[in-house]
């Protein structure tokens, strides 16, 4: 009889243990969780009320470095404020929070055209952090959760910026391996597109510089005025490429936003000349 008990405890702790291991073998970049701060809590209940008034074109998601673009007013209406963007960039944030803040916004009260993430650093900056293999596959997870909420929505994936001021630094490897193993992962999925827009950051010889980067990790005016330079075009052509493929769906909407009030917008606000995938007349006849 205690030789039964004594079996049955051994197989319990076996059992126990094999859990213990399996949960820490888990990738803690795709286990949505939120965090305590009481800013962290204020800028989501801030996001959840502006969701909830609708009318968002742009989502910029990510963590202290899409965050920045809140103090660089001016660059922010040169590049931004030709859409009606919500900036979901939270300083500190992991994938994993990213993930978590998805789950508990409003995402059906909105219709946006496009998504910009550029997410990940903070996963290898911490010494409990993730590797750049479970970092990629939460910048992944993203995308996923994101093209389940909105199958047709242009979702732009920037490459990990880079970090450390010299090439071989312990971040900037981490960084690169980070880039170098998600866009694959992203193979097949419809309507992404991964930019990379680094080496403009750089020094020819790969050094980051403190005037781009003065604590090289957050970008400075100038890191900011580049990147506003670099996305600009590309998300002006998949905000048409969104619209153009919503047509049906916004005639057929709710949305106060019809067809043409979009497209009239676009023709007062247009800075950039449509691509030619659509070009200037073909939008003349969808206004129509």
């Amino acid at each position: 009889m205690n030789a039964k008990l004594l079996c049955r405890l051994f197989a319990g702790m076996v059992v126990a243990l094999l859990l213990t291991i399996a949960v820490q073998a888990q990738n803690k970049a795709l286990d949505p969780i939120d965090r305590k701060d009481e800013w962290w809590t204020k800028r989501h209940a801030e996001n959840v009320e502006r969701m909830n008034r609708g009318d968002i074109e742009l989502l910029l998601i990510g963590d202290s470095i899409t965050h920045g673009w809140d103090n660089q007013k001016e660059l922010y209406e040169k590049y931004f404020e030709a859409y009606k963007t919500i900036n979901l960039g939270f300083s500190g944030d992991q994938t994993a929070h990213v993930l978590w803040r998805l789950d508990h916004l409003p995402l059906d009260k909105i219709s946006p055209q496009v998504a910009m993430i550029m997410i990940g650093t903070n996963n290898i900056g911490h010494r409990d952090g993730s590797t750049p293999q479970e970092a990629a596959e939460g910048i992944v997870a993203i995308v996923k959760k994101l093209r389940k909420q909105y199958p047709k929505q242009q979702i732009l994936v920037l490459h990990v910026f880079p970090r450390d001021e010299k090439p071989d630094g312990e971040y900037r490897k981490k960084v690169d391996e980070i880039n170098a193993t998600f866009p694959a992962m992203l193979t097949g999925q419809s309507n992404v597109t991964v930019l990379n827009i680094n080496a403009g950051f750089l020094d020819k010889d790969g050094t980051l510089p403190k005037e781009i980067m003065g604590d090289f990790l957050h970008p400075g005016k100038e890191g900011y005025d580049y990147w506003g330079k670099e996305v600009s075009v590309p998300i002006e052509r998949l905000y048409q490429q969104s619209v153009h493929f919503n047509v049906g769906y916004i005639r057929g909407s709710a949305r106060s936003n019809t067809l043409n009030g979009l497209l009239q917008q676009r023709t007062v606000r247009e800075k950039i000349s449509p691509p030619p995938l659509l070009p200037r007349l073909r939008w003349r006849s969808l206004s129509q």
